[in-house]
């Protein structure tokens, strides 16, 4: 009889002990132009699309992220093209037929039709921070300028960076209402990040940024139980992770290795929360480059640190879209 995925990742997210632990990596499907306009180049959505298709079929995984390469970009000109924080007010929201909206339920909706249910699905979205940092003033995903540009709006007008947070949260409601709803997906995969810009302290973060992060949460446990926070070490970033220690959520992932923080750690601050992760995501990583016997070695120290319950075996992030998939399956091997 067939091994029935989406009754061991129910089993985790229900507290029960599953009858393996479940094996969840993914990667960006778009090889390096992830965060480039999928309106402006629709290769990368296609690339995307059958990316997808392509690992469900070869791998047989236990649960998938949906990836939003070529969708990064939130397409609002009075938001990316603003020159002063106070432009922002000058912003209303997308209308209810965007394509932004558009396709991404498409696409989501094509992939979980050909998953035909056998797999839990969580579709990637990104905080409105982090929105506004990818491409505010119109440079591309410049993340170094775009944490200095975040802080110096901030410093700039407070209370307009609040409103444009605000108005990107509620399209952000939008979109994930119609993915759960209209495309099939089982919950989202929200990922957070601290500013990486000292005048962001932990309390402006409590302040402005937390609060719209709740509110897409919220409406995201209305309609599913099944949500990811994700909280992202992308390129060696560090957060302050008691920031969200309450945030309203069935699970996190965290960067284990890049914060220097083990599952027994991470059990200890989130709680019954379900925990995502404890390898690390880089070419520098067991995953990537170690043996078999060393990867394999790797995952029995994991579940002996997490336990069978309350565990899904992942990565700090995405992980090298050349890594070999082999390697996926000699995790789940070990860690039946």
């Amino acid at each position: 009889m067939a091994e029935n995925k989406r009754d061991l990742v129910k089993a985790v997210f229900e507290h029960q002990k599953p009858a393996r632990v479940p094996v969840g990596f993914w990667f960006h499907y778009a090889a390096a132009r992830e965060e480039q306009d999928g309106f402006a180049d629709p290769s990368i959505i296609e690339q995307n699309r059958s990316g997808h298709k392509k690992f469900f079929d070869s791998f047989h995984p236990d649960l998938v992220k949906l990836m939003s390469d070529g969708y990064f970009k939130y397409p609002n000109d009075a938001i990316t093209f603003a020159k002063t924080a106070a432009d922002f007010r000058n912003a209303k929201p997308l209308p209810e037929n965007h394509p932004w909206f558009e396709d991404q339920v498409k696409l989501v909706k094509e992939t979980t039709t050909y998953y035909k249910n056998e797999v839990y699905t969580f579709y990637n979205l990104f905080s409105p921070a982090s929105l506004i940092k990818f491409y505010w003033g119109g440079k591309a995903f410049n993340l170094a300028d775009g944490n200095k540009n975040f802080a110096d709006l901030v410093a700039q007008d407070k209370e307009a960076v609040r409103y444009a947070l605000n108005l990107i949260a509620d399209d952000i409601i939008k979109l994930l209402t119609r993915i759960i709803k209209e495309g099939g997906a089982d919950g989202i995969y929200l990922s957070v990040q601290n500013i990486q810009d000292i005048r962001i302290s932990p309390a402006i973060y409590a302040d402005l940024i937390a609060p719209v992060e709740h509110k897409i949460l919220n409406a995201a446990n209305a309609l599913s139980k099944t949500n990811i926070l994700h909280i992202c070490g992308y390129e060696g970033a560090k957060n302050n992770l008691t920031i969200y220690k309450d945030y309203p959520v069935a699970a996190i992932n965290w960067a284990a290795k890049v914060e220097g923080f083990s599952i027994s750690q991470a059990r200890a601050l989130f709680g019954d929360r379900v925990l995502v992760g404890g390898f690390g995501n880089t070419k520098n990583d067991v995953l990537y480059k170690g043996t078999k016997e060393e990867v394999q070695a790797e995952t029995k120290k994991l579940l002996e640190e997490g336990g069978r319950e309350g565990l899904i075996l992942g990565a700090d992030c995405t992980v090298p879209y050349d890594i070999d998939w082999a390697r996926f399956d000699w995790v789940r091997e070990a860690a039946k």
